[in-house]
C-alpha cells in the first residue's frame, strides 16, 4: 500500500507538472514584474508623477476635473486620488466603452498629460498575472487551476522528498539523481513561503476568490463588518479589499429628485452635489491624512466613498493595514456619514488585508520584494530541475511516465485529494478530469493487449 501511496503521488506529481509549466512560468515571471512596478513606474512616468505643467495659475479641482473632461471628449471622471509629495494628484476617467484613462495634475491642479489605463506598466503586469493578456472567465478559471496544481506539487514533492529519502546522502550518485535530489532540496526549502505567496493571492482568482468574500460577508464577525444601508454603486480597486463589495450608507435624497446621474461613467455635474474642493475641506477638517482616493457617487442616493487602502495596485497610494479605512460622506452636504477601518475587520478580512500587500510585495518595504523575488526566482529553479530531471531518465521518443497506478486504491492518497478539493472546489472539479483521463489510458490499454 505504501508503495501505492508513493506511486500514485508520482504520476499525479508528473502529469500535473507536464501540463501547467507553461502557466506557472508565465504567472511567476509576470508576478516578478508586477513586484517592481512601483520602482518602475516612477523611471517610466517621472513626468507624469513629479512634474509640472508649466502653468502658474492656481485653479480648483473642481475646475480641473472640468477642464479634463473637455480636453478628453467622452470621458468621465469616478475618481480622485491625492497623493502623498512629490507625487501629482491623479484622476482616473472613464468613457462609455469602460475605457480607462488616467490624468494628471500638478500642485496648482493644472494638467500635465493623461495615458491609457490599459498600456500602463502596473495594469499590463497585473494583466498577464491574472489573465493571461486574454482575459474571460475560461482564463481566469485556468489561471485559478494553475496556482490549486502548484499547491498540489509542492505538497506532494515534499511528501516524495521524505518518503523517498532523496535528501539523504549516498556514497555514489549518476547525474539525474543529482539533479533530482536539488529540486528536491530547493522545493523543500520554498515550500512553506510559496505557499503563503499562492493563498495571499487567492482574493483575486475566480472561483475561490468569490467564495472567500462571500464567506467574509456572510459572517461578519469572522469577516467584513457589514453597514446596512443601500448595496455599493461602485467596485473599485482604490477601496480596500475588506470593503470593496461593501454596502456603503446612501446620501440624503431629498435633492435627488433634481437630476439625473450616468452610473456606468460614474459623476456628473449637477448644481446639487457638493464639490470635490469643498468635500476636501471635511476631509481636512478631520485630518485625514494623504494618500486617499476619493470615488465620486454613481447614483442619485449614492455617497462619496473616501478610501485608504493597503493593496490599491496604484503607485504611491498603499498605506499600512492598520490605517486602511474607508469613509462615507453625503454627496450634496458633504456631512461624514459612516466609516469602517481596520479594527472593524473580523479575522479573515485582516488576514487578507495583510496578506495582499505581502503578495504584492510591499507590506514591509524593500525587504519583502527581495523576499518574494527570491522565492520565485527559486520556484523557477525547481521548475527548470524538474523538467532537466525528467528529460534525464527520458527514453527516446517515449514520455517515460512515471508506472501506471496499480489497481489497488490507495486510500491515503484518495483522502488527501478530497480534502484538497474541498478546500479549492476548482482542483476538486479538475480531479474529476483526470480520473476519467486515467480511466481512458487503462481502458485504451487494456484493448490494445486483447487485440494482440
Amino acid at each position: 500500500m505504501k508503495n501505492t501511496l508513493y506511486q500514485s503521488f508520482w504520476r499525479t506529481h508528473f502529469y500535473a507538472a507536464l501540463f501547467i509549466t507553461p502557466l506557472l512560468i508565465s504567472l511567476t515571471l509576470s508576478g516578478i514584474g508586477y513586484l517592481f512596478y512601483t520602482n518602475v513606474e516612477n523611471q517610466l512616468y517621472d513626468k507624469y508623477f513629479f512634474g509640472e505643467s508649466g502653468k502658474t495659475e492656481v485653479q480648483t479641482i473642481d475646475d480641473a476635473v472640468k477642464l479634463a473632461e473637455e480636453s478628453y471628449a467622452g470621458y468621465k471622471t469616478n475618481k480622485i486620488i491625492e497623493l502623498e509629495e512629490p507625487y501629482n494628484t491623479r484622476l482616473s476617467m472613464k468613457n462609455a466603452d469602460g475605457k480607462e484613462k488616467y490624468v494628471f495634475l500638478d500642485r496648482h491642479n493644472q494638467i500635465i498629460g493623461g495615458q491609457d489605463a490599459d498600456y500602463t506598466f502596473a495594469n499590463i503586469m497585473r494583466n498577464a498575472h491574472s489573465s493571461l493578456f486574454i482575459g474571460g472567465t475560461v482564463v481566469n478559471y485556468l489561471v485559478e487551476l494553475a496556482a490549486c496544481w502548484a499547491i498540489f506539487l509542492l505538497l506532494s514533492g515534499i511528501y516524495m522528498t521524505f518518503k523517498a529519502k532523496i535528501l539523504k546522502k549516498t556514497k555514489q550518485t549518476n547525474k539525474r539523481q543529482k539533479s533530482r535530489k536539488f529540486h528536491a532540496l530547493i522545493g523543500t526549502i520554498i515550500t512553506i513561503p510559496m505557499l503563503v505567496i499562492i493563498f495571499t493571492g487567492l482574493p483575486w482568482s475566480a472561483l475561490m476568490g468569490k467564495y472567500i468574500y462571500q464567506a467574509s460577508q456572510d459572517h461578519p464577525s469572522f469577516g467584513t463588518p457589514l453597514l446596512q444601508q443601500q448595496p455599493p454603486t461602485s467596485d473599485v480597486s482604490e477601496i480596500p479589499w475588506a470593503t470593496r463589495q461593501e454596502t456603503p450608507p446612501s446620501s440624503d435624497s431629498a435633492h435627488a429628485a433634481h437630476h439625473g446621474m450616468g452610473a456606468n461613467m460614474g459623476y456628473v455635474a449637477n448644481p446639487n452635489q457638493l464639490s470635490v474642493d469643498k468635500l476636501q475641506h471635511e476631509i481636512d477638517a478631520m485630518n485625514i491624512s494623504k494618500p486617499y482616493a476619493i470615488i465620486y457617487p454613481t447614483s442619485e442616493d449614492g455617497v462619496y466613498t473616501v478610501a485608504k487602502s493597503s493593496n490599491t495596485g496604484v503607485t504611491g497610494l498603499d498605506v499600512s493595514p492598520y490605517d486602511e479605512t474607508t469613509m462615507y460622506f453625503d454627496q450634496y452636504s458633504g456631512k461624514f456619514i459612516d466609516k469602517v477601518g481596520y479594527e472593524d475587520y473580523g479575522i479573515l478580512a485582516k488576514w487578507f488585508t495583510w496578506g495582499i500587500p505581502l503578495h504584492e510585495g510591499h507590506l514591509f518595504g524593500w525587504p519583502n520584494k527581495l523576499i518574494n523575488l527570491l522565492v520565485c526566482l527559486a520556484f523557477l529553479v525547481v521548475i527548470i530541475w524538474g523538467v532537466s530531471t525528467w528529460l534525464l531518465r527520458k527514453k527516446q521518443g517515449m514520455l517515460s511516465a512515471p508506472p501506471k497506478i496499480s489497481q489497488k486504491v490507495s486510500i491515503p492518497f484518495i483522502i488527501f485529494m478530497i480534502i484538497l478539493g474541498i478546500l479549492m472546489p476548482l482542483f476538486g472539479l479538475s480531479l474529476i478530469a483526470v480520473v476519467l483521463v486515467e480511466i481512458l489510458i487503462n481502458l485504451v490499454s487494456k484493448n490494445k493487449k486483447e487485440v494482440r
